[in-house]
């Protein structure tokens, strides 16, 4: 299986789209939005904001279907 690193996070406050690299080796918890300031926390359930936000779930989700832990 390939694992996806990059993902783009779109500001679900004022719909800023930005693309970013996934850690392989951690969670990002909190995201702030580059244009409006607005800090993102994972959705409950999820385990990261490129879970929540992200154009492609993190690397551990992608690889086991784990959260970060």
């Amino acid at each position: 299986m390939t694992v996806t690193l990059g993902s783009v996070i779109t500001c679900p406050n004022c719909g800023h789209q930005a693309a970013e690299t996934m850690p392989t080796d951690a969670c990002i918890y909190f995201y702030e939005c580059t244009s409006c300031q607005t800090l993102l926390k994972p959705l409950a359930g999820d385990c990261c904001v490129f879970c929540s936000y992200g154009s492609a779930k993190c690397p551990p989700i992608q690889e086991q279907g784990r959260c970060c832990a």
